[in-house]
This record gives structure tokens, sequence and C-alpha cells, in this order.
């Protein structure tokens, strides 16, 4: 049935997810590489509702109550499109057998995203290009995304 798929498919989506916070934790644990700032992603959502969708210093910007819940929400919420995004790329037959480009290819075209509307927004410039180390930045990005990919296929296989 098809609603049943659309639910699979967020399943799929918060299982990428899940996959990418775990190698984030790993990351952060083991070599001491800090995990996405999810209290900075929900401050700058949370002033988008005053009509501020630009933070050009996000740090000093004023801090909203339940930003890191705001935060961590959002990036669940996002996960869970980029799941029902996959859902509008491959049919519904895909979950009989999964196989691991379609969500390779999503979590690589959704990188988009990040570098053309997040960090913009969040005042670290086009594809980062305001932070430190640009190309290490996005470089970290890219193998996010393709845990993310990974995760996303790996979370189907599970349900399949």
């Amino acid at each position: 049935m098809f609603s049943d798929s659309i639910y699979t498919f967020i399943l799929i989506g918060i299982g990428g997810t899940l996959v990418l916070d775990i190698y984030a934790g790993l990351l952060a644990k083991f070599f001491d590489l800090p995990a996405t700032n999810w209290r900075l992603v929900g401050r700058w959502v949370g002033h988008m509702k005053s009509g501020q969708f630009y933070q050009p210093a996000l740090p000093k910007a004023e801090k909203i109550p339940g930003e890191l819940t705001i935060g961590w929400v959002v990036h669940y919420l996002i996960g869970i499109a980029y799941g029902l995004i996959l859902m509008v790329c491959v049919n519904t037959q895909w979950l009989d057998l999964p196989t691991i480009l379609p969500a390779l290819l999503v979590s690589w075209f959704g990188i988009v995203a990040p570098f053309f509307i997040m960090m913009p927004g969040m005042g670290a410039g086009m594809a980062c290009a305001k932070t430190p180390n640009p190309t290490v930045t996005r470089i970290k990005s890219f193998v996010g995304h393709t845990i993310f990919g990974l995760g996303m296929f790996l979370t189907a296989l599970v349900l399949a």
C-alpha cells in the first residue's frame, strides 16, 4: 500500500540521520572532531519567525528559547525530507530490493541545500566560503552526506 511506503521512507530518512549522528559521535569521541552545533541551527531557524533568514554572526545572535531542541528537530525533519525525496526518485518496488546508488545520489544532490541555503543563511557563505578552511568544511559535508546516504540504504535493507 502506498501510505505504508510513505511511512517506510520516513523511517529510512530517520535511519539515515541516526547513522550520520552515530558517525559524528564517533568522530567527536575518537578524533576530537566537533559535531554540528545543533543549538546554532536552532537559533538560525528560531530567528526566521521574525523574518531574519540571514545571520552574519550567528554565534553572537540573540539566543532563542529551546534552540537546541529546535536544531535537533530540524535536523531530523530534514532527514525525513530526504527520505521522502528518495521515495519520489525510486518506485516503491525499490523497497523490496534496495540498491545503494539512489540513496547516495539523493544525499549527494542534497548537499546543494546546506551549501546554498543553510551555510549562507548562518553566515558561513556560499558553500562554506567564509569558514576558516572551506575545502575541509566542504569535504566534511560531502562525507557526512555520503554517510547519510549509506545510512538510508542500510535502513532500507533492514526494513526490506
